[in-house]
């Protein structure tokens, strides 16, 4: 990142606030203390302010300021362009749908660096966030869950860039090789959000559409792999290092298979509701693919609903003695299973039939299934029966 003054203001012109001032830099106290002395007031969101209703006060506070941010060894700037603030709200107002705009500071360079877990962009905006200093930026949201960021293009006058970050269920962000790339818009709000709603938006959909699929792809090989392993297992009788299974290992082998399954259908759970709506029964060509997905949308609800009941027992039972623990968690444990396993099976018989219309939506071709899945596929694996682990203590 480019050496920059210990401590820097930016003034900007707000229509709403008036002069709003950002400190910045390493040292960015030494600014928020010019400010302050020489009377402006700190926002909540770590800009100050200079209200313009008395224009003989700012023409006096200006120089105060600049007086001040000397003995602070602070430098300052006007910046020539409008208040970020205000842009990202104009820019928010001609977005379909609800938007809301929130201005982020980050006075202390170091700070912009917790964006970049969570930005899910392969273009300049990451570059930016990255590489050079970013002191504040603006977060435009709306109810559908998706989330973008707005900067002044770095090292240019004009224009500034959008870009993604990713939704809720996604962690590893980093290079992700589905990332939309973000884009540079004008300074004029109405073209700039026709360029967002026309070419960047339907890009990050399909982006996050791809990503999703591979997602639930991932979690079902794996599931698969597994599963195979433990096939193997019983019909060698001999544990995956290849010495002989002692008594029990066969139940403690299912019971890991059961705790990685349920824990792998997590990101079934989470994204395969996205890919049912986008692939509807009613959308299918054939009245078999029909079927399947009915059967997946069925199954997922199931459990989902397992889901969420467990959770509310688990609850529930952090709130009793220990004594009263054990045999409502095995019972709970039980029912859960009993819902979760039959969802799993059928995402694992059937799933494939959603991911080849899913790739179709994305715009590729259909991948052909592997020899293993197309064999898996074509009757339900059945997963060893809970029943066949022993009953284990309670997992705090």
């Amino acid at each position: 990142m480019p050496d920059s003054p210990p401590a820097h203001i930016t003034l900007a012109f707000s229509r709403s606030v008036g002069i709003v001032a950002i400190p910045t830099g390493r040292q960015y106290r030494w600014a928020e203390t010019a400010l302050s002395t020489s009377g402006f007031q700190r926002r909540d969101d770590g800009t100050f302010a200079l209200p313009v209703g008395d224009p003989q006060a700012a023409r006096t506070t200006v120089p105060d300021l600049i007086r001040a941010a000397q003995r602070h060894q602070t430098t300052v700037k006007a910046s020539t362009r409008r208040f970020l603030g205000d842009v990202a709200q104009d820019f928010a107002d001609q977005l379909r749908g609800t938007w809301t705009a929130k201005l982020e500071v980050y006075s202390h360079p170091l700070w912009q660096e917790d964006l970049v877990p969570w930005l899910w962009d392969c273009g300049e905006l990451s570059q930016a966030v990255q590489n050079l200093q970013v002191p504040y930026a603006a977060v435009l949201s709306n109810d559908a869950d998706i989330t973008l960021l707005l900067i002044e293009r770095p090292g240019h006058q004009h224009g500034y860039v959008v870009g993604a970050f990713a939704p809720d269920g996604f962690t590893d962000n980093y290079h992700e090789p589905h990332a939309p790339r973000s884009i540079v818009v004008p300074a004029a709000a109405g073209l700039a959000g026709r360029l967002v709603t026309d070419r960047f938006l339907p890009a990050y959909h399909q982006a996050l559409l791809a990503r999703r699929t591979t997602t639930v792809e991932d979690a079902l090989a794996r599931i698969r792999e597994e599963y195979q392993t433990w096939q193997a297992m019983v019909a060698s009788g001999r544990a995956s290092d290849a010495s002989p299974l002692g008594p029990g290992s066969l139940h403690q082998a299912s019971a890991v298979l059961h705790d990685l399954a349920r824990w792998t259908f997590r990101d079934v759970l989470i994204h395969g509701p996205a890919l049912l709506e986008r692939c509807p029964p009613d959308a299918a060509s054939r009245r078999k693919d029909a079927d399947a997905l009915e059967r997946l949308r069925s199954a997922l609800h199931s459990a989902q609903s397992a889901r969420a009941e467990w959770n509310d027992v688990m609850d529930g039972l952090r709130q009793s003695p220990d004594t009263q623990r054990v045999i409502p968690f095995v019972e709970a444990e039980a029912q859960r299973d009993s819902r979760v396993w039959p969802a799993i099976e059928t995402w694992l018989k059937d799933g494939d039939v959603l991911l080849q219309q899913a790739r179709a939506a994305c715009g590729g071709p259909p991948r052909p299934l592997r020899a293993q899945e197309t064999a898996l596929s074509a009757t339900a694996p059945a997963l060893p029966a809970p029943s066949a682990v022993p009953d284990a203590a309670p997992r705090r």
